[in-house]
């Protein structure tokens, strides 16, 4: 089953649509990661998809079941980039109060543990009015999963954190999906991206331009590659022969004693490549592949 499914999804304020025609589907236990420039219509999509604005056009379904019905909003868990807490209330009452009404009531220990999981249990008795930034976006995802939701939406779950908690809440993240868990996630941090998502997709002026896995968003990218290979110095007598060969068979060659550099137009070439060398009896000692990251891709857009 997929965990979401999205087809012709159109959102417009007057005369201005800011979602045009979106087909999207999430698996069941995958992490999805949702790019996309300011003003791309990122927070308008997930906004419908977790039911606070309704669409325009189009139809959706969550955890099988179309649109979001209240029974469906019990099995999500949703951290929104603006989360909004009560100031006079612990961090501990927040779990309190947000698991109640998620009619999944949970014990102190329980929510303490939640606390714990986020990097929050010294705090759990302290005000959120005194929380810093940081600590209040670690409460907003203790808040989206204090009541063991199927789905979580994290809208820039690590913006703001100090680079230790950014790493602790990143593992949270891989933890939750070894559990089962299905994860849509934004971030501006491509590199986290990367990292932790199974899949990615990227949103321009309310359409997907792009999804994939990161190898799929790279090979629509790239046209061509380039390998750099580290060897054992190449013989005399087989000099010649070998970088003519590489000449004709790539473009940009650049040779040194025991270093060449080639540009190639398809990955099945690498194979062919460290071939030719081990022909001449030259020894491969370590190869590496130039590829185009997350930031290319999502800037070519």
């Amino acid at each position: 089953m997929n965990a979401i499914e999205v087809k012709n999804l159109r959102k417009s304020y007057g005369e201005t649509a800011v979602i045009q025609g979106v087909d999207l589907t999430v698996k069941q236990g995958e992490i999805l990661g949702f790019l996309g420039r300011n003003g791309a219509g990122k927070s308008a999509f997930i906004n419908i998809l977790t039911g606070i604005i309704r669409p325009t056009g189009g139809s959706f379904s969550i955890l099988g079941c179309r649109g979001l019905s209240d029974q469906v909003k019990k099995r999500i868990g949703v951290m929104p980039d603006y989360s909004t807490l009560y100031s006079s209330m612990t961090a501990l009452e927040h779990l309190q109060y947000f698991s109640e009404v998620s009619g999944k009531k949970k014990s102190t220990n329980q929510c303490l543990r939640v606390l714990a999981l986020v990097g929050l249990d010294g705090d759990a008795r302290k005000k959120a009015g005194k929380f810093s930034f940081g600590m209040k976006k670690k409460l907003g995802i203790a808040a989206a999963m204090i009541h063991n939701p199927e789905l979580l939406f994290l809208d820039e779950p690590t913006s703001g954190l100090d680079a230790e908690s950014v790493l602790h809440i990143q593992q949270l993240i891989q933890d939750l999906h070894k559990q089962g868990k299905t994860i849509f996630m934004t971030s501006h941090n491509l590199h986290e991206v990367e990292k932790l998502c199974h899949r990615i997709a990227i949103m321009k002026e309310g359409r997907i331009v792009k999804a994939g896995t990161m190898e799929q968003l790279r090979a629509h990218c790239r046209s061509t590659i380039t390998v750099s290979l580290k060897h054992l110095p190449v013989p005399k007598m087989q000099t010649a022969m070998l970088y003519d060969w590489l000449e004709g068979f790539g473009t940009e060659v650049e040779a040194q004693e025991t270093s060449t550099r080639v540009t190639i137009d398809a990955e099945e070439k690498i194979a062919q490549v460290i071939r030719a060398f081990n022909q001449c009896k030259v020894d491969i000692l370590r190869v590496e592949v130039d590829e185009p990251t997350l930031e290319e891709i999502f800037l070519e857009e």
